[in-house]
């Protein structure tokens, strides 16, 4: 990942995280919290393709799981979100452009669903049952619901701010601007009566070749 990608998710990841422990789980809305840093996770996933929603992933999940007050086995969320970036950004569109909201809507639900499914077979793989005592079926009924809520208005906003600190080589041209569709042609030289005319080169100069007969050249 280039260096501007790594600030910019580094410093997303970390708002979203400090939100997410400050203000949304202390808001005790029944069943799963809001999952703000997993929204976070699919807005740059679907943004920079799934090596970086992968790499994304993995750095936000450990974040979680060593951030207080985290009572569940390092390591667990770190996983988790690292398969879900990695899905999710395979729903990049391939001219880095979205056409609706359908497809970033539809990839919300999936990974609501799938992160906790996901956290729940982790844990008992590993023997860590914190979180069990809620109910499997009301956790994922209800962060599916708080994702979608939370959704439309955190996920539209990475994205935005990924591709606005970010050049899709997608929309390089090869005369090393963005977007452009000019080409660098060669100038022409007109013939006259006796010689060739002046032409305007690169940078504005006119060349220097004075207009003499053809046979006096050397």
């Amino acid at each position: 990942m280039r260096l501007n990608r790594i600030v910019l998710s580094t410093v997303l990841v970390v708002i979203a995280m400090v939100a997410q422990v400050s203000v949304l789980a202390r808001l005790h809305l029944p069943g799963a919290v809001p999952d703000l840093l997993l929204l976070t996770v699919l807005g740059l996933a679907i943004a920079y393709g799934h090596v970086g929603g992968c790499l994304i992933g993995f750095g936000a999940g450990l974040l979680a799981d060593l951030a207080p007050p985290a009572d569940h086995a390092v390591g667990r969320y770190a996983l988790v979100l690292c398969v879900i970036g990695y899905l999710a950004g395979l729903a990049k569109p391939e001219s880095g452009q979205l056409r609706t909201a359908a497809g970033p809507m539809l990839v919300v639900i999936g990974a609501a669903v799938g992160t906790t499914l996901l956290y729940a077979g982790v844990g008992s793989l590993v023997g860590d049952t914190a979180g069990a005592h809620v109910g499997l079926p009301k956790l994922v009924f209800t962060a599916t619901i708080y994702d979608l809520l939370l959704a439309p208005f955190v996920v539209p906003l990475v994205m935005a701010l990924a591709r606005r600190f970010d050049h899709d080589p997608l929309t390089e041209d090869p005369t090393g601007g963005f977007g452009g569709s000019a080409l660098r042609t060669r100038p022409t030289r007109t013939r006259t009566g006796s010689g060739i005319s002046p032409q305007r080169g690169l940078f504005g100069r006119a060349k220097t070749m004075a207009s003499m007969p053809r046979g006096a050249r050397r």
